[in-house]
């Protein structure tokens, strides 16, 4: 029978097990107008966190005792819609399952781009989406700027590195230990600072931006925040995206260099990936032909089996990821 994960209990800090079932359920007849997808891939995404919370926020919570969601790749297997026949490949948000059953507007056909399917979770799904315009648009990234990205091991960081290469720019990246910070220079960064080492982030990017930084693109919050408003130059421009090291802990962030967001004029702006969605296709336009040249390094770890969905969800937190977290199934 069809398996979903369910959210079970509201966690306190990171999510145990104890916070989710794997669920069993009868199979439905399809209605009219609906198509049934046997996903192939899910995503697991840090974002996830907070809607297992029960707040409100830019997406509404996760419910207690129902099936979760989340990115996810599949083929049509059934179909009673005009729109997608048995085989064709699809990406849609009904993962955490091994079957999704919905009408044609939930789902997106897959563009052939000769890449993996799983690719479409990553540099060419949300995750890529997140990083182009979070650098294009939102902090109006441009060829010679300095540009320093946190977390740019993971997904959408590394995204981030290879993107602000390929359009000219200086690019700082960190990550924790040595052998992420040498997947970041193999992705072109231009320095790379080790969070992990035993000295403060601020000095280390001061040291590898002694002019300053033009763009910080920030996935982290806390330490890195504080150090790139401290490096900023005139106008500096921030892009928002997210902050997981307060994410399971609450953690207030110090911002201890506050004050010079006014004297230098800095720009921090939040954003919310889906107000970018209509613009996917200006997204496709540019970045999938990188990827069918062989321009992108697509960095991603790999986890096998439903069953293991919310181990993979997990090591989000404790760095167990280089590039994109991807489940198998």
């Amino acid at each position: 029978m069809p398996r979903a994960w369910n959210l079970i209990a509201r966690p306190t800090g990171l999510p145990g097990p104890e916070c989710f079932s794997l669920v069993e359920t009868p199979p439905a007849p399809l209605a009219d107008g609906e198509v049934r997808v046997r996903n192939t891939w899910l995503s697991v995404d840090p974002y996830m966190r907070g809607r297992m919370n029960d707040v409100k926020s830019y997406v509404p919570p996760f419910g207690l005792n129902e099936a979760m969601t989340g990115g996810a790749v599949g083929v049509v297997v059934e179909s009673r819609a005009d729109d997608l026949k048995p085989g064709d490949r699809v990406m849609h948000m009904l993962g955490w399952r091994d079957e999704a059953v919905g009408k044609p507007p939930e789902f997106m056909p897959l563009p052939d781009l000769g890449v993996p399917d799983q690719m479409f979770l990553g540099l060419l799904g949300i995750t890529g989406l997140t990083a182009y315009f979070g650098l294009f648009d939102v902090a109006e990234a441009k060829a010679g700027d300095t540009v320093f990205v946190s977390a740019a091991a993971g997904a959408v960081g590394s995204a981030v590195v290879q993107f602000a290469k390929l359009k000219g720019m200086t690019v700082i990246g960190s990550a924790g230990g040595a052998e992420k910070c040498a997947l970041v220079r193999d992705l072109g960064a231009d320095a790379v600072i080790d969070y992990k080492a035993d000295r403060p982030l601020v000095k280390q990017l001061a040291e590898a931006a002694p002019d300053g930084i033009d763009v910080y693109f920030d996935n982290v919050g806390g330490e890195h925040l504080d150090a790139a408003l401290a490096v900023a130059r005139n106008h500096g421009r921030f892009a928002m995206c997210g902050m997981i090291e307060s994410y399971n802990t609450g953690a207030p962030l110090s911002l201890q260099y506050a004050i010079r967001i006014v004297g230098f004029r800095l720009q921090l702006r939040g954003f919310i990936i889906s107000d970018y969605m209509h613009r996917m296709s200006e997204f496709f336009a540019e970045v999938g032909p990188w990827a069918a040249a062989g321009k992108l390094k697509n960095i991603e770890t790999i986890r096998d089996g439903l069953e293991g969905a919310p181990d993979a969800f997990r090591e989000l937190f404790s760095g167990g990821n280089k590039g994109k977290m991807v489940v198998r199934l």
